[in-house]
């Protein structure tokens, strides 16, 4: 991986190229970027390429990297470099940082690249106000460039229950924006905006892609102007008056995260290693967790929660979080939110108590749910401090789930959320909190400054984060958000996993997590096992396909166990189990990702580091036009390793069927090099729609100049 930049004594870095790294060896010097344009007919005299942060005075027309004035003035800068500092690491990649001024603006500018192990690269700005008038910030977008035949965009939407659905379209001139005006990540995010040779896959074409780490408001561009220019452009969203810069004060735009590879897959696994790679990254094994929510809503029976702690147990689990309505007035969704204590009606004397105690007697941690930075205005807290809410002055936003939204960049609501948690933690002996965020900011302002606040309270959310989790150092923390609302890499920083979605429809969770991949490693993704019919949807599945497709994450149960069968009992014991024995190699391997038949089977796998060993989860979530299924390719295995391939999975040696069973499938599988594996593939089981089989890899040694042929005549195998 490389990222080559010129750094022209008049003006900021450029982006010569970003790729594939090819250029270790090449002397540049003689490449003189900065003129080498051809002088089109009716265009600039001297043309320049657009620098990381472009800028309006270079006769750049397209999307600005600062926008902003004094008052009318000082609104298009031009930087020239100060200060330059570079840090290089053999072969680690390395980092620069150029300090910038513009004197007649009065204004300073940080630029702040680096190149992390993985490949990642990530960027950020950060503008300060050097006069007395104050600066106002209306936006900081940085942008790098992608080449000439990246002809592809690809980005996703949703909504709740179905986030992260992918959508490709040509890149056209124009802007194709991405604005998430929700105060929080949202659900329909662009999440990786990807720029990349037409037609790539998950494993072929080059592709370029831009994250935006931020959980507030926020901007992912895909720019082509008349020129030619191709440009991935992020940044925060400003609301009118969020950033006012006094004298000396600074502000600061979110993380980009740049990424580049060969297919999509490899593009996130540079995502993925720089994630596992965090000196605070998960590194336990990640927990069975049982999350009772769907087991009993609101009705938080002591009687039935005491019976499904003891059945989670006997089925495997390992951590036993108490959802929503355990505290306050809170019996349903409309009261009680923002009252942070144990519910006397609920529980009465010493019945919490009991079942932590309870819950952990049986070996298992125990969780609790929050939603901290929401209230109900039918709440002792919102009668109270009603001036917490934020809101715009002579109304309250309009209702959204019966809430409204907790002001905590206010000295005191913040100090009120942060000692409550910490209090309770600390009390009860809470190992895990699962963090909620289940409505938009919509008219977002805040009693104290009069402006909007979705700024500062994204800033103060993580503030939030940082202090209960000194406090309490061995919490893990879950951001759920309306489920998938509030995934991106700077929540990532405060907590232990995300909350894919709501849906634990396995159908669709297929899709949610498949793409949610695309950024975030199986580890940190919850991913529950749910009821035969789904909340969400009605659906009814299969128990083997709800757990195949749970497998590939941080594995959960969401069901109520009390009313589960015998023999559902038993078989979920497996694959928890299995989960246990198989999590290593889930959560540390290489993520792949396939599909064959139009799209109607879908491949899923981790690799090992070592690629000596891999786990392949194949789905048909469609029929296909034709029947039966191609051979599939196996991905990610080393060509000139030998390989035993094998079905696996609970209850995978069921007795074989050749109408359903390929003639490998067997408990003594296959061995072959991986070229075959590879190249040409394996049969499969002949699935029904939403159905799952599961195939393990193993090495068993090496095949290097071993042949395939055992003879060639006439340019033939025989």
């Amino acid at each position: 991986m490389a990222l080559v930049l010129e750094i022209p004594a008049d003006s900021l870095p450029q982006a010569v190229f970003w790729g594939q790294d090819s250029l270790a060896d090449v002397d540049l010097a003689e490449f003189n970027v900065s003129s080498g344009r051809p002088n089109a007919s009716n265009g600039l005299d001297h043309p320049r390429p657009v620098a990381l942060l472009p800028e309006a005075w270079t006769g750049w027309t397209g999307t600005a990297g600062l926008d902003g004035h004094r008052l009318g003035e000082a609104w298009s800068p031009q930087f020239t470099p100060e200060a330059i500092s570079i840090t290089e690491t053999e072969g680690l990649g390395g980092s620069l940082v150029v300090t910038a001024l513009d004197a007649i603006a009065d204004l300073a500018l940080t630029l702040e690249v680096e190149m992390v192990p993985s490949g990642l690269v990530r960027l950020r700005a950060s503008v300060r106000n050097l006069a007395s008038a104050p600066y106002i910030v209306d936006g900081l977008q940085l942008a790098l460039p992608v080449p000439g035949y990246a002809d592809d965009v690809l980005d996703l939407a949703g909504r709740w229950a179905k986030e992260r659905v992918p959508q490709r379209s040509r890149f056209q001139v124009g802007t194709h924006l991405r604005e998430g005006r929700h105060g929080r990540t949202g659900a329909d995010a662009a999440f990786v905006l990807t720029a990349g040779e037409s037609g790539f896959t998950f494993d072929r074409g080059e592709v370029w892609g831009m994250h935006v780490a931020f959980s507030g408001n926020h901007r992912t561009i895909a720019e082509r102007v008349f020129t030619g220019e191709r440009l991935l452009l992020g940044g925060e969203l400003l609301l009118p008056g969020e950033v006012v810069l006094a004298q000396d004060e600074s502000y600061s735009s979110p993380y980009i995260y740049a990424t580049y590879g060969q297919g999509l897959d490899e593009s996130a696994a540079r995502i993925h290693e720089f994630l596992r790679a965090r000196q605070g990254h998960p590194s336990s094994p990640r927990p069975v967790v049982m999350n009772v929510w769907e087991a009993v809503y609101f009705d938080h029976d002591r009687s039935k929660l005491f019976e499904l702690a003891a059945v989670a147990a006997e089925v495997g689990v390992e951590r036993f979080v108490l959802d929503d309505g355990w505290f306050g007035a809170r019996r349903d969704d409309t009261a009680g939110l923002g009252d942070w204590y144990v519910s006397p009606d609920v529980w009465g004397d010493g019945g919490f108590e009991s079942l932590v105690k309870q819950v952990t007697s049986l070996g298992m941690e125990f969780g609790l749910w929050f939603e901290p930075e929401m209230v109900n205005v039918d709440s002792d807290l919102a009668r109270r401090h009603p001036e917490w809410m934020l809101q715009v002055p002579g109304r309250l936003p309009v209702e959204f789930r019966n809430q409204q939204v907790l002001d905590i960049s206010h000295p005191e609501a913040f100090a009120y959320i942060r000692d409550s948690i910490v209090g309770l933690v600390r009390e009860h002996g809470i190992r895990f909190i699962k963090w909620d965020h289940n409505r938009d900011l919509i008219d977002s302002g805040s009693t104290r400054t009069g402006r909007a606040g979705v700024h500062e309270q994204t800033l103060a959310t993580y503030r939030l984060l940082r202090e209960i989790r000194e406090a309490c150092p061995d919490l893990e923390i879950e951001s759920c958000s309306s489920g998938g609302a509030r995934i991106d890499l700077a929540i990532l920083e405060h907590t232990d996993r995300v909350w894919a979605s709501d849906c634990i429809d396995a159908h669709e969770r297929q899709h949610i997590q498949r793409w949610t991949a695309q950024l975030l490693p199986p580890e940190l993704v919850g991913s529950h096992v749910g009821a035969e019919q789904a909340h969400t949807t009605g659906r009814r599945l299969d128990l083997s396909f709800r757990a195949a497709t749970a497998l590939f994450g941080h594995f959960g149960i969401e069901w109520d166990l009390t009313s589960a069968s015998a023999e559902d009992l038993a078989a979920l014991t497996e694959w928890v189990n299995f989960y246990k024995s198989h999590r290593d190699l889930i959560h540390t391997g290489r993520m792949v990702r396939g599909s064959s038949e139009d799209d109607a089977l879908w491949l899923h796998g981790a690799v090992s580091p070592d690629r000596a060993r891999a786990l392949y989860s194949v789905s048909l979530l469609e029929r296909p036009v034709t029947w039966p299924t191609g051979r599939l390719r196996l991905p990610g295995l080393d060509e000139e390793t030998l390989y035993h391939v094998f079905p696996t999975g609970p209850r995978s040696s069921d007795e074989f069927d050749p109408k359903v069973h390929p003639a490998w499938w067997s408990p003594n599988g296959v061995t072959l090099p991986g070229r075959v594996f590879s190249r040409i593939g394996v049969e499969i089981p002949a699935l029904r729609v939403d159905h799952a089989a599961l195939i393990g890899v193993e090495r068993v040694g090496f095949a290097v100049g071993r042949s395939l042929d055992t003879h060639r005549e006439g340019g033939i195998r025989a």
